[in-house]
Parts: structure tokens; C-alpha cells; sequence
């Protein structure tokens, strides 16, 4: 896994089957839009304004919690109905995950990557931690279709506790 900060240049090609760019701070929000306006939809200042305050969060955030820090920072009031029709857009478009368990959402950190996430939940602090296992992914869609299932997007959530929140109890 390779990180990118505000600042950071994207590496050259490197011969790996699998290679993830995570992104923080500015080079999060370029990967972001242009993954979108690849997709075809285009990076209005509102969806920006979404992605911004969506990425501030170190946990998953509810499309309330972002309404009011988009309100926040634009200094007018912002609807959740309008937040959640972005977030759609940017969970199909791979600029964001939904944790379902908790109705909430993340920046996906590496858009350019497609794959199922795993989340693990932690029930203490609220924190989910993203973790990728295509092994594991791989074998539920197997299982799904040998059931004769097809998988759109699965959603594997393992909540718990984490560590910071096991060793305070």
C-alpha cells in the first residue's frame, strides 16, 4: 500500500498484482474528482463541499453530521436530503463507502481501486477500520453464485472492539 499526502507525487508503475494508492488531504480530493467526472457525472462545488467535509471525518460520519458541517462551512443552511443523493452518487461512483450497520459513511481513501471492503466496527469509539482481503472477497461472491446469487456490491462489517478501546476496559 502506498500513501500519498498533500504534496506527495504519485509513483511510477510498479509491477504488483494489486496496488493500492491511498490518498490524504489534497491529493484525496483530486483522485476523487476525477474518478468522478471519469464516471461522467461532474465535480460541482456542492459535491466538493460534501467530499471535503466527508474526508475531515476520522470516523464514520452520518449524512446529518455532514449537512451540518457543510452548513458550517458555507455559512448557509444544507440539507441532509441533498447530502445523501451526493453520497449515492459517490458510493456508486467508489469516492466513498457506506457502513451500513451504522448508516454512515467514509471516504474510500484509494478511488481509483476497485474492490468488496471489509470494515471492522468498533462498538467502543465508533472508529471503522477498512481492511482489504480479495481472497476473502473473493470466496463469499464464489459461495453467493454457486448458490445462484449474484452480488452486487457485498458488505462485510465485523463489528467488535479495537485495541485503543480494549486496553482502556
Amino acid at each position: 500500500m502506498i500513501r500519498l499526502r498533500a504534496g506527495g507525487a504519485r509513483p511510477k508503475f510498479l509491477k504488483m498484482s494489486h496496488v493500492h494508492l491511498m490518498y490524504e488531504g489534497a491529493p484525496l480530493a483530486d483522485a476523487a474528482q476525477s474518478a468522478l467526472e471519469r464516471s461522467g457525472e461532474q465535480w460541482t462545488p456542492m459535491r466538493a463541499a460534501v467530499f471535503n467535509a466527508l474526508s475531515g471525518f476520522d470516523q464514520p460520519a452520518s449524512a446529518y453530521d455532514i449537512a451540518e458541517t457543510v452548513s458550517r462551512n458555507e455559512g448557509r443552511r444544507v440539507a441532509a436530503n441533498s447530502v445523501y443523493r451526493i453520497l449515492d452518487l459517490f458510493v456508486s461512483a467508489n469516492l466513498a463507502r457506506r457502513i451500513e450497520s451504522a448508516n454512515a459513511y467514509l471516504a474510500n481513501t484509494h478511488p481509483d481501486c476497485e474492490h468488496d471492503c471489509i470494515f471492522l466496527v468498533c462498538d467502543g469509539c465508533g472508529k471503522a477500520t477498512h481492511i482489504d482481503d480479495d481472497h476473502l472477497t473473493l470466496a463469499l461472491r464464489n459461495a453467493s453464485q454457486a448458490h445462484g446469487f449474484t452480488p452486487d456490491r457485498p458488505v462485510i462489517e465485523v463489528r467488535g472492539r479495537c485495541e485503543d478501546c480494549r486496553s482502556k476496559a
